[in-house]
Parts: structure tokens; sequence; C-alpha cells
């Protein structure tokens, strides 16, 4: 059987010499201010989370201690087992940050891969910014190539693209070259995995695919350290990556080659102000509003809401399920839920998403008279917006539009919103204020860190 020869350069090749070439000192200001403040919106969730029954069972079910950090835990684990519990603490409460216009997890694949990296190698706080900025710049790129398709095939981005993220991350924080770090993605890419099962019942497997993707991540980059023999060609070659896991999709890989190490694409993730999830926020913004307004629930006899199409498959249907979710971690993909809660509370922040709060009868009451009709007009991938239809009970109605989501490129959160988010998961996270302001210190200072030991003085 005949086998066309692999390119002179392949993609990964091209990507790692980028990569392996990148330099601190030339990196734009905005993307080092994405980078540090992703990694102090990062280190807060991983305190707020510390306490949860998830992040417990996947840390007492790690079996190998070590010399590394699990923020907000006593317990040292080896540099995987930190990668997996940081990266699952990131994104447990599903109040991480995404990526607009092909939406993803980043950070936190990502950055619970570097620091494992960089506390258990000696690396300097350089050496995680540099590599903070590639993987993340990784993972933006990867997930345009095929926007939206992997979901498609049931497969999860985030647990899929985030093991390739965070090989890029590791491994160019390590300083593997760019041979090397080429083999990192194609080692990666074997152990890319997470199916989207999770969206039947809510389960927990959702929150562990960043973390085993940070840990597939830093594993693929130590083999890789060694000379291991992987695919050159896992983007292009006959059974590639995007084949594999996105078989519907034209795969455009523009997206790899064009601009890498110029432009970048991780100057558009978005940090969220509500932990749920991220299309539900604008329509959040438009009850608040309404509740301003004055209205009162019992006033109200229906809310129907003109959505894009992409949301109705994870947010809106099955819409009886969603207007009466099972707990409190399913109401963070429940569009009605979201609304309603964000109407009496004036928020939807971690207090909102308990499983005493997705039973209160008040707030189901509201959801159950929620619900969307499709607008083919709708922007989204591209844009998130809101928009909700009220009918009074009087027969008045009243319309309501969020055009973005505040925190989007479109309206930014400052980096003052993000600590005063960081302050708030510390303390729902029962750490000492003090604790927190130095480890908002420690994340500020990233770059000029000699070596990541100070991260020991945060296993509280």
């Amino acid at each position: 059987m005949h086998h066309p020869a692999p390119p002179e350069t392949t993609i990964s090749e091209h990507m790692a010499n980028v990569f392996s070439q990148l330099k601190a000192s030339q990196l734009p200001s905005a993307v080092r201010e994405v980078a540090i403040t992703d990694l102090i919106d990062m280190t807060g969730l991983c305190v707020a989370a510390r306490e949860q029954d998830y992040v417990r069972q996947i840390a007492g079910g790690w079996d190998s201690d070590g010399p590394c950090t699990a923020i907000g835990h006593a317990r040292t684990l080896d540099a995987a087992g930190a990668a997996v519990v940081n990266g699952v603490a990131t994104h447990g409460e599903d109040f991480d940050d995404t990526l607009e216009g092909a939406p993803i997890r980043v950070g936190a694949m990502v950055i619970p891969a570097v620091l494992a990296a960089s506390e258990r190698f000696g690396l300097s706080g350089e050496r995680a910014l540099l590599g903070i900025v590639a993987g993340m710049e990784a993972v933006c790129r990867l997930n345009h190539v095929a926007a939206g398709k992997m979901h498609k095939a049931c497969f999860h981005p985030v647990g899929v693209i985030g093991a390739l993220g965070a090989a890029v991350g590791a491994g160019t924080a390590m300083g593997l070259d760019e041979k090397c770090l080429s083999m990192a993605m194609g080692v990666a890419g074997s152990m890319s995995s997470g199916i989207i099962e999770f969206l039947t019942d809510g389960a927990w497997t959702k929150r562990l695919h960043p973390g085993w993707a940070a840990q597939s991540g830093l594993r693929a980059a130590v083999i890789a350290r060694q000379g291991f023999f992987a695919p050159r060609t896992i983007f292009e070659g006959e059974h590639n990556f995007f084949r594999a896991f996105a078989p519907s999709a034209i795969p455009d890989y523009s997206h790899l080659l064009e601009g890498l190490g110029e432009h970048f694409y991780m100057e558009k993730i978005a940090f969220k102000p509500y932990a749920c999830g991220t299309m539900i926020h604008p329509y959040i913004d438009c009850m608040i509003r309404l509740a301003a307004q004055g209205v009162k629930a019992d006033q109200i006899q229906r809310i129907e809401c003109p959505t894009g199409e992409g949301l109705v498959h994870r947010l809106w249907e099955p819409l009886e399920a969603k207007h009466r979710p099972p707990s409190g971690y399913a109401a963070k993909f429940s569009m009605p839920f979201c609304m309603a809660v964000g109407f009496f509370d004036g928020d939807a922040g971690l207090a909102q998403f308990t499983d005493e709060r997705a039973a209160d009868p008040a707030v189901l009451a509201l959801a159950a008279r929620i619900s969307y009709v499709i607008d083919p007009a709708n922007e989204y991938p591209r844009n998130y917006s809101g928009h909700i239809r009220v009918t009074l009970k009087d027969g008045s109605t009243i319309a309501l539009d969020q055009p973005h989501m505040r925190g989007g490129m479109r309206e930014p959160l400052t980096r003052g919103q993000i600590i005063a988010k960081f302050h708030g998961n510390i303390a729902h996270g029962h750490w000492p204020e003090a604790l927190g302001r130095d480890l908002l210190a420690f994340c500020e200072g990233l770059p000029d860190h000699r070596d990541l030991a100070g991260l020991a003085s945060f296993r509280h």
C-alpha cells in the first residue's frame, strides 16, 4: 500500500519551531496581561473548590505523592497529581475562562500543567509565563480548526484539545527543542480523551476532563524530552487528530500556521462574571435588568427567548429537565434556572448553584415560565447575546436585549474586577484573607520568580 511521503516540515513541527523560540521579552504586553490574569483567576478558583466533594475525591483517588502543590491542599503530590487536582478545581465550578468565537476553556488545562512542570523541574517564573502563553495559544488556535465539530462527534474539546495545549505549555516551559516539542504533541494526540455523556445527568466527568488533559500533556512533554518517537503528522496524516475527533469537519489548518507567534488568539480569552455556562450570561444580565425595573415574579406570565441554534442542545433541551435541574451542578447548564435565579438574586455566583438552591420552589416556578425560540439571525458562536420577550399577566410586554457577554472582548472585566472575583473565591474556600493576598502577589509577580518553590506556601 502506497503512503505519500510526509511533508518536509509538518504542522506540528512548524508550531514547535515557533513556540520553542518564544522569548518572554518579546511577548506583547496584552498577551502577558491575559496570562497573568488567567493565573490569578485560576488559582482563586482552586481555593474556591478545594472543599468540594469532587475535588476531595480526585485528590483522594490519586495514588502518587511527590513534591508538587495542589493549591489549597496540605498533601503534596507528584507533578501529574498536582496537575489533575488543580485542573479539576479550576474548572469544577464552571467559573473559569472561555474563548470567544470558538468556545473552549483554556487556562484550566494549560496552567496546572505548567505550574506542575515548573515546580517539579525547578523552572523560573519567566519559563512558566512562556509555557502558559504557548499552551494557551495552542489551545485557542487548535479549537478554531474544526470549531463545534468535536461536540458533534460526542467529544469534549476541553479533554481532547486540552491535552495538546498542556503538552505545548509544559514542553515550552521545560525548554524542549523543536523536535521534542513536536513529539510531545504527537504523544499527547494519543492521550486525548473525554466524551460528553455528562450532559445526560450533569455527571462529574466534565470536571475531570481539564485535569486529565493537564496531566496527560505534562506526561507527554516529559516522555518526549527523552526522545520518544511519536507521529510527526499528527495533524495532516491519514489517521490524524481531527479526522479521529471531528470526523465531520473539513479542518482549516490556517489557524495553526498563519501569524503564529506574531498575533495571538489568546487575546480573545474571556473571563466569567457568573459561575455557569458562558452563553447564558447575557440572558442573566437581561433578567437582572428586568428585576431592576421593579417587575415582580408573580407579574410574569411567560418569557420567550430568541436564541442561537447552537445553544439549544446543551442549555435548553430537554426543556422539561432544564426547568427542574436535578442538582446545583446541573443547574449551571440550565438556561431557565440560571435566568430565574439571576432575577431573584441579582447574581449567578457560587452561592446560586447549591443543591438546595436548585430545589427552591420560587426559582423553579419562574424557570417553568421561560422558553425559547430559535433565531436564525443569532450571531452565536461569533458573539454571545441575550434576548428576552416578557409577557406580563396584565397583557403588557417588555423586551430586553444584551448585545454581548460581559467579560468578553466587547466589554472585558477589568483587572480590578478579576481581583474582586479572586477574593470572593478565596472567601468561598474558607481561606485566610492574608493567604489570599500572598497568593495574589505570587501570581502578579510570576515572571520575576527565580523558581516556583513559593507555591509551597499555598498548601493550606
